[in-house]
């Protein structure tokens, strides 16, 4: 847990220190049209920051659930080497920061000449961790809205709720941001544990078969 921690516990700082400070938070803000001018720092911070307590509190509880169970598996020694080999004291920095970089293209391909957009929260990274979970834990049960479901259930179900959304929800969240941190995380547990995949793969067909194969009577 030597980044999860240290993670939420910065996450919360910073954040209370935008709550107090309206000039401290849009100072590090995910403003594209800015970072094209250079400020390439708030890539990175505006996932530090949070619009208000149930926005920073929901976070970090979603990435307390299932960041550390990535985070043992991560560095546990029994992550089969993959197609890209990380280091297991660098792993879940490599998911949880390149989840919150990749989550921040969306609104720099959409926004970078728009000087009034603005956007911050960890969802990105913490979307990331979650899409990874279900990637090495395929077998086991997410709520999904309150409702145990298989993980693998939940992650298609993710990927299509976010997706509508972004495409036709009309609300002020960054539903496209939660799309591309998952897409990076299950491409990042795909390609860096060498069993993720089969057991995905076994994941879905178990699923399918208990979900829709004909029942006898016994």
């Amino acid at each position: 847990m030597e980044w999860l921690y240290p993670i939420m516990g910065v996450t919360a700082v910073v954040s209370y220190l935008g709550f107090q400070s309206e000039a401290f938070l849009q100072a590090g803000m995910l403003k594209p049209h800015q970072v094209l001018q250079g400020q390439i720092h708030r890539l990175i911070t505006h996932g530090f920051l949070h619009a208000d307590w149930p926005h920073l509190i929901f976070n970090m509880l979603v990435l307390w659930q299932f960041g550390e169970v990535v985070s043992w598996h991560l560095t546990s020694g029994n992550v089969e080497p993959g197609w890209i080999p990380v280091a297991p004291n660098q792993g879940f920095a490599w998911l949880y920061f390149g989840g919150l970089l990749f989550a921040g293209l969306p609104a720099m391909y959409k926004h970078g000449h728009n000087p009034g957009y603005a956007a911050l929260g960890a969802s990105g990274a913490v979307s990331a961790v979650l899409m990874a979970y279900i990637v090495y834990f395929p077998h086991s049960r997410v709520s999904f809205f309150f409702i145990p479901l298989p993980a693998v259930v939940v992650g298609l179900l993710f990927f299509a709720y976010e997706h509508y959304m972004d495409r036709w929800g009309r609300t002020r969240v960054a539903h496209d941001a939660h799309l591309y941190g998952a897409l990076y995380g299950l491409l990042f547990a795909l390609l860096t544990d060498g069993d993720s995949l089969p057991q995905v793969v076994e994941a879905i067909r178990t699923t399918w078969e208990g979900l829709f194969s004909e029942r006898v009577p016994g």
